[in-house]
């Protein structure tokens, strides 16, 4: 009998890193996916991704509709509150073997609580990883401390794990999936590219993405958010292409600026990418600016410079291609100066390294989840220190 393996995705970006997961335990003669689709997949602000999951050829087992209107911090809580209500009734119906999921976003945490009762086994991917400026951190290792495997993306990141207490042969040092994913993606052309989106070829291409610092108030959100885009403002002669946020608290704070903005010329602006385009923009890039974890995963493969703005990311790992920027207007015009003229800077790029190694990532998972041992011994956990 095969063993069932149910898959949570919840944002666009996560799924992009979890497609060829999927298609390997799809493939698989020991495993039998459930694919469990909830947060923005489900949202028509955020362009009804799970739409594309489906056009990929996936089955939808179970939708998880969880976003309660609003992204007011009251609106999350009730969000992951329904959430846990809404998992525990899926997995009341079909209980897997194990709940494999990815990240740190509050949709995990509800999905994570409502399986601890049924003695599901759980596998968290990316954990141990640090973002000071957000809400995600003590997510993050909440969910480290929920899980029962742990497939860490780089080996500092399984040392932190270590740390929270956690057993050794529990944890695995996988690797990024973004990594294996972009080195198996057909990319776009840059001609098709700027021909499709009607760009300016003889002008630069900034992508950027803002999400909130969650841990911010929201009067120094606001401050932040402001001053980002006022900054963008000053490059009229650019072509600029900006994602839309995740849905975090306050995250209206970024979608009013980016309505303001989005009447210049040269801004695009798109509620969903894709992974595809998304990484093909990327590698064509003269530069990547926000708070975007992809900045400084992904950024470094493709030996772009990146401006990372604020504290969102503060403690993640950084390739040499990272410029930090404080969340000010001042700074952020010199942190962009500096990423497109410095010489020194400019020609250290192509020796850019990735902090996150080039594995087969996918295999990895797979054989652990194909072969680990599904009994008491994975279930009851140990402090160890």
């Amino acid at each position: 009998m095969k063993r069932k393996i149910a898959v949570i995705t919840g944002t666009r970006a996560e799924y992009g890193l979890f497609k060829i997961i999927l298609n390997k335990i799809i493939q698989s003669q020991k495993l039998e996916l459930k694919l469990i689709v909830t947060g923005t997949h489900l949202s028509p602000q955020h362009g009804n991704t799970y739409q594309q999951i489906l056009k990929d050829g996936f089955k939808i087992d179970y939708k998880v509709d969880l976003l309660v209107g609003g992204d007011s911090p009251s609106a999350v809580a009730k969000s992951i509150g329904l959430g846990t209500i809404s998992f525990a009734q899926v997995f009341a119906e079909f209980k897997p073997d194990i709940l494999l999921f990815l990240g740190d976003r509050y949709e995990l945490l509800a999905a994570a609580s409502a399986a601890l009762p049924f003695n599901i086994i759980l596998a968290h991917i990316a954990g141990g990883e640090i973002t000071e400026g957000a809400m995600d951190d003590q997510i993050r290792h909440a969910l480290t401390k929920l899980s029962h495997l742990h497939f860490a993306c780089a080996e500092p990141y399984k040392n932190n794990i270590k740390k929270l207490a956690e057993e050794d042969w529990r944890i695995f040092d996988v690797g990024h999936p973004c990594l294996e994913l972009i080195k198996e993606t057909n990319l776009i052309s840059e001609e098709e590219l700027f021909k499709t989106y009607n760009l300016d070829t003889e002008k630069l291409l900034f992508l950027v993405t803002l999400h909130t610092t969650t841990l911010n108030t929201i009067e120094e959100e606001i401050r932040q958010t402001m001053a980002f885009f006022e900054t963008l403002r000053e490059y009229p002669d650019v072509n600029i292409l900006i994602t839309y946020p995740n849905a975090d608290t306050n995250s209206h704070v970024i979608v009013e600026e980016i309505e303001k903005i989005k009447t210049m010329k040269n801004i695009s602006v798109f509620h969903n990418m894709g992974s595809t385009i998304y990484l093909s923009f990327m590698q064509i890039a003269d530069l990547v600016i926000g708070n975007s974890s992809s900045g400084l995963v992904e950024g470094p493969y493709f030996k772009i410079p990146v401006v990372n703005y604020g504290d969102r990311q503060k403690g993640r790992l950084q390739a040499s291609n990272i410029v930090d920027s404080a969340p000010n207007k001042e700074e952020l015009k010199k942190s962009i100066d500096f990423a497109l003229n410095n010489a020194d800077f400019r020609k250290s790029l192509p020796a850019t390294k990735s902090t996150y190694g080039l594995g087969n990532t996918s295999d990895s998972i797979i054989k652990v989840l194909e072969e680990i041992e599904i009994s008491e011994i994975t279930l009851k956990k140990k402090f160890v220190v």
